[in-house]
């Protein structure tokens, strides 16, 4: 016959293991998972006038969208979008494009680029801060 402390430490060990593999898999509460990156050569902070590359990459999670990657807003403060790309389906459900941003600053000291997605499942965010001077 089987102990309570045995069955007890046997759920306990189950119960931490489950756990612990929630915490270490990732979930993205999106339907699409949105990454950014700066292209070119990387400064520690920017300057207003200064020109940043950044390459957005939105891969769809749930495989099929009812919007367009054309549906995807951007927003800023801190900066300006002066160009973008098309949109280019790098792989299946893997679209890629670059912005191309003018720094024109703010009191905060940070550039944020936003980007979201809107659709009937659960749409799609992601942003990115960039150290810039500040403006008084």
């Amino acid at each position: 016959m089987v102990s309570r402390n045995k069955i007890f430490k046997y759920l306990f060990l189950t119960f931490i293991s489950f756990f612990a593999l929630f915490l270490t898999t990732k979930q993205s509460v999106y339907s699409c998972e949105i990454e950014f990156e700066i292209l070119g050569k990387k400064k520690e902070t920017y300057k207003s006038g200064d020109i940043i590359v950044v390459k957005v990459k939105v891969i769809y999670t749930h495989r099929v969208c009812t919007e367009t990657i054309k549906s995807t807003k951007f927003n800023t403060n801190g900066g300006k979008i002066l160009k973008a790309t098309k949109w280019k389906e790098t792989s299946t459900n893997v679209w890629e494009r670059k912005l191309k941003l003018e720094v024109i600053g703010n009191k905060d000291g940070k550039l944020n680029l936003v980007a979201v997605r809107t659709c009937d499942k659960t749409g799609g965010f992601g942003s990115i801060d960039i150290d810039i001077e500040k403006i008084e």
